[in-house]
């Protein structure tokens, strides 16, 4: 109805996802040339170090128009897991750290636009340290409490303790973001090309990363099913 068509069409769906995840297009919403190239970078950046690791998600599309509260967005096709491991976790926190670690190769500063990421990685630190037991220095404990039991009101461990489980949480995050601006580092123009298409189209899908850092060397187990799907329905068709 809104776009006075008659009939839906494959892209009616695709538009419809995008405002279900990422909210409603905000394209009148006043962007300063500025800002709108800061954020290109940083969307390319968390592309870039995606596509460089085996065990970060897929990238599906990435778009710099504003949706909702977010001024640029990327789409991840993640893999179902039942269990995840070390080195999972830590390719999704260098991934996420992408785009702040862009900004800061680029432009040699960093914005507020890192929020979400920063958040999203420190609860995913905190938890590999005292809930699932990926550290050295802390070894196999969990301070996980499935009871509730705890309430919040008392920590089950000490000052000391909770010293160390900073530290490791700090020089966690810090070693994959210094992962992560190697990674851009090694592929500097390659991002700066996608960056660089980001500003012009405003949206660039796999296909576009493919075309700039050639065939991701790792394919997901989704990704594996359906082009095994693919093959035995083209043999069919043969036969």
């Amino acid at each position: 109805a809104r776009k006075n068509k008659t009939k839906v069409a494959k892209q009616d769906f695709l538009d419809a996802m995008d405002r279900i995840i990422g909210g409603m297009e905000k394209k009148s919403k006043i962007i300063s040339p500025i800002e709108k190239k800061t954020i290109a970078y940083h969307e390319a950046g968390h592309a870039t170090v995606s596509w460089m690791l085996q065990y970060a998600s897929p990238l599906v599309k990435v778009t710099i128009v504003p949706r909702g509260k977010s001024l640029g967005a990327a789409w991840y096709l993640p893999e179902e897991r039942q269990l995840t491991t070390t080195e999972q976790l830590l390719d999704e926190m260098c991934a996420a750290l992408g785009g702040r670690a862009s900004e800061e190769i680029f432009f040699g500063k960093i914005s507020t636009g890192a929020l979400s990421d920063l958040e999203k990685i420190t609860k995913q630190a905190y938890a590999m340290i005292s809930i699932y037991g990926m550290s050295e220095k802390i070894g196999n404990i969990s301070y996980y409490d499935s009871s509730g039991q705890n309430n919040g009101f008392t920590k089950p461990y000490s000052e000391e303790r909770a010293k160390i489980m900073d530290e490791e949480v700090t020089k966690l995050v810090e070693e994959q973001y210094e992962r992560a601006k190697q990674i851009i580092i090694k592929n500097k123009d390659k991002t700066e090309k996608l960056a660089t298409s980001l500003l012009e189209n405003e949206v660039i899908f796999k296909a576009d990363l493919v075309s700039i850092f050639g065939e991701r060397k790792w394919k997901s187990y989704e990704e594996e099913k359906l082009n095994e799907m693919d093959k035995n329905a083209s043999n069919k068709r043969k036969n």
